[in-house]
């Protein structure tokens, strides 16, 4: 009997079987003809909030700059008047600051107490400022923290050097919760979670493919065989990294947002990831993600590391990668006594 991903222990070391045929087949049970389909449900949206949301953005992707009401219109594509009154009042309940000469805004002490309030229900974080911290310093590589909504993949620290790609973006970079993108959640998360992913990705590109289902499913199977998750280098990272740059002049969350789904949906046609790794030879890494599962069976976040600024061995992937697990296992720790304690 095949195993499903949820079913192989954690971390453990598994070769992947020469042929994957059997490996298709029997997680999932999926038909190769079936068609896939979107929600029935239409998303409710407001104009008027997400208007906020692109002020707050801005603000938080340049948080140490301020800007004034022309400047914010003109990034934004805003409606001055329109522009004007949401300042105000974003401005009057604290969201915002206004400097008392150059009438600039910036981020005001609301959204620290919002942030501090945030932290509080998410304190993992704070247990693994240290560990990162101490990774960066011995490893001289960048690391970042990323957590997962339903439907994206969110930045949420940095911690030393960023790959060109985070260091494009910002605190808050949502990439979609779609395949192959956000693998290293998927990989140890529910069966539910894998075919919902797997279907966004069959519909971004228009229908089901069995060659892709097929190579995403082993890239997962992969990742749960051995405890974590490494990408290559591709062509569709190095063209968002440059889409960034060009759109962080003329802030645009629809343009970001499409850029973002651009390039999930090219990474589709790629060798984006490392399903085995001979520890001989040399690679062109761009990230290597471990799950942390807190007090939870399902990651509540990853650790990420990057900024490889030259071919890495198998040998260094798995050296890296076993230090990062530890220090994963030593936050969960952390964090199931803190969740015991508070019970």
């Amino acid at each position: 009997r095949i195993l499903s991903p949820l079913e192989l222990p954690r971390c453990q070391a598994v070769p992947l079987p020469a042929k994957y045929n059997n490996l298709y087949r029997n997680w999932g049970h999926l038909d190769p003809a079936r068609q896939v389909h979107g929600s029935n449900a239409m998303a409710l949206f407001s104009q008027p909030t997400a208007r906020a949301l692109a002020i707050l953005d801005l603000l938080m992707a340049n948080p140490h700059q301020a800007f004034g009401l022309t400047e914010m219109t003109r990034r934004l594509s805003l409606n001055k008047a329109t522009c004007h009154a949401i300042l105000t009042t974003m401005a009057s309940y604290g969201f915002l600051v206004q400097h008392p000469r150059t009438k600039a805004y910036r981020l005001g002490p609301s959204i620290i107490a919002a942030g501090n309030a945030a932290f509080a229900q998410f304190p993992v974080l704070e247990y693994a400022r240290p560990e990162l911290e101490g990774l960066q310093s011995d490893l001289d590589i960048g690391f970042a923290v990323t957590g997962r909504s339903n439907l994206h993949m969110v930045l949420l620290a940095l911690y030393g050097r960023a790959v060109p790609l985070i260091d494009s973006f910002q605190l808050g970079l949502r990439l979609p919760n779609t395949a192959p993108v956000a693998a290293c959640f998927t990989a140890f998360s529910p069966a539910r979670h894998l075919e919902a992913w797997l279907s966004r990705a069959h519909e971004s590109r228009g229908g089901y493919n069995e060659k892709l289902d097929q190579k995403l499913r082993v890239s997962v199977i992969a990742i749960r065989a051995r405890g974590y998750e490494v990408t290559l280098k591709t062509r569709a990272e190095a063209e968002l990294t440059r889409e960034l740059g060009r759109i962080h002049n003329a802030w645009s969350l629809t343009e970001l947002e499409e850029a973002a789904n651009q390039y999930q949906r090219d990474l589709c046609d790629e060798h984006y990831h490392l399903d085995r790794i001979d520890p001989r030879a040399r690679y062109d890494v761009s990230t290597i993600s471990v799950p942390v599962f807190a007090s939870r069976d399902v990651p509540v976040m990853c650790f990420v590391a990057g900024s490889f600024d030259h071919a890495v061995s198998g040998a260094q992937i798995e050296e890296i990668a076993a230090r990062m697990q530890a220090s994963a296992e030593r936050v969960t720790e952390m964090a199931r006594r803190g969740h015991q304690a508070g019970d």
